[in-house]
């Protein structure tokens, strides 16, 4: 979903990623497309030295900082007003430039997003529009090296009418108060949908993991007959385990201001809640061993790690896809994992009292042994439920590339040191996927996807 800035849509008669070649080469001799606070025009693309790298950093992180804008490469400009058409090239080397610069020279990074437009009579060359929402994440930082020394200024970018300027102190302060506060709420956002999702699922006592997504720009999904129709289609078709072709959402009902989504009827069927405002959480039952004593009651559950970080590999693009293409969320988001034993053992479950409830079974998460078939343990402790977040792009997630897999790395990591695993070892911070350390159930179904996607 493509970044909404009403001023330009108005000014350009229509929305961003529906305009064409011509649409933008009309706009020379326009005095209202002259640049402004979210509005500006580049003749060329930038340069790939310090200098460069230190300008597209900072004229991005200025539009994010203020109210978002609009950076137009491939027109010249004459006292603001766009005067000449000057085609630059579209290829996607130059897009991955631009996206590493971006990162690497801005804290947080900025989000953006790029729309190439091509000219039909030369295709590969045209205009790039670099598209930034304002940004709940900032103040942005430009860290790239400065060009021209100064002890006066902090090197946060805001737009100042056709100009950028420099945030002072008080500013900044007042940016990052703001930022906390934003993040307070999505916290609480967070922990309300998920709870909501547990108190569903309040009886279930086997092991699961819940995968939770909250956007910081929330979007709106409209919920009527028309549309309901198509998002049944949409889910229905949604392929809920990577890997696994037939493995199908299998119902989709409305609930209070969201969408209600489950695999089957069964008992321990995945269970998912979709938000209007694109927040979403899933609930997906862990295949794990149960290991029963001399009467046949449950003493232990363990699962390998693989079975862990499988479902969690799965969840995280379906959440992603709805809020930002359902909700029409975009930019980054807070995601969260939560392991638990048995759904009692959900820290909102804590004050519940039920006497009637078997006891929760212990839960581990081992590698078994090749040797003896075996769990092998790498801790002697029991953990009823471990937890960890991070912040990610829904682009990168829903699309399903390399970004899913070090977004996955990360939250996986984080979650499994509870049970002694300093990491992981199935994927890299850089994305790089083992699928031969995954379990036996899960390793196939993991080649297959990573194949099909290019990213062994």
């Amino acid at each position: 979903m493509v970044t909404r800035l009403g001023r330009i849509e108005a000014l350009l008669g229509r929305r961003l990623d529906e305009l064409d070649y011509q649409s933008i080469a009309e706009l020379v001799g326009t005095p209202e497309a002259a640049e402004g606070e979210d509005l500006d025009y580049k003749q060329a693309h930038y340069s790939q030295d310090e200098r460069g790298r230190e300008e597209l950093a900072k004229d991005i992180a200025a539009f994010a900082n203020h109210t978002g804008g609009l950076l137009v490469i491939g027109m010249a400009e004459s006292r603001g007003v766009p005067s000449r058409v000057f085609d630059v090239d579209l290829d996607d080397a130059r897009l991955r430039h631009i996206r590493q610069v971006i990162v690497a020279n801005t804290a947080p990074p900025v989000p953006y997003e790029p729309i190439p437009v091509h000219n039909p009579d030369a295709p590969g060359n045209g205009f790039l529009l670099l598209a930034v929402p304002r940004s709940p994440a900032g103040p942005h930082a430009v860290t790239a090296p400065a060009s021209k020394s100064s002890r006066d200024v902090l090197r946060y970018p805001r737009r100042g009418g056709s100009r950028t300027e420099w945030l002072t102190e008080t500013d900044v302060a007042t940016a990052y108060r703001a930022r906390f506060t934003a993040a307070a709420e999505r916290g609480q956002r967070l922990a309300d949908i998920e709870e909501d999702l547990v108190d569903a699922l309040a009886a279930r006592t086997t092991p699961h993991v819940i995968v939770t997504v909250v956007p910081e720009q929330p979007g709106d999904m409209v919920i009527d007959s028309a549309r309901f129709t198509r998002y049944q289609r949409e889910l229905l078709g949604t392929q809920l385990y990577l890997g696994q072709p037939a493995s199908n959402f299998g119902r989709v009902n409305v609930g209070p201001r969201r969408l209600i989504v489950t695999d089957g009827g069964g008992r321990y069927s995945a269970r998912a809640e979709l938000h209007r405002d694109g927040s979403a959480t899933i609930a997906l039952p862990l295949n794990g061993r149960i290991h029963v004593g001399d009467y046949e009651e449950a003493q232990l559950h363990t699962a390998e790690p693989g079975d862990v970080v499988y479902p969690l590999l799965c969840a995280l693009p379906s959440l992603a896809a709805h809020a930002r293409d359902r909700a029409a969320a975009s930019g980054l988001a807070q995601a969260n994992v939560t392991l638990v034993a048995d759904m009692a053992a959900h820290p909102t479950q804590a004050r519940v009292i039920d006497l009637d409830r078997p006891d929760i079974v212990p839960f581990r998460v081992d590698r078994v042994d090749p040797a003896t078939g075996r769990p092998r343990p790498l801790t002697a402790e029991y953990y009823p439920h471990a937890t960890a977040e991070a912040g990610v792009l829904l682009d990168d997630l829903a699309d399903c590339e390399r970004g899913l897999l070090q977004a996955t790395a990360v939250l996986a990591d984080e979650l499994l040191q509870t049970y002694g695993y300093p990491e992981t070892g199935l994927i890299t911070r850089a994305g790089e996927l083992n699928p031969t350390g995954f379990s036996e159930r899960t390793s196939g179904a993991v080649t297959e996807w990573a194949q099909q996607r290019g990213l062994l």
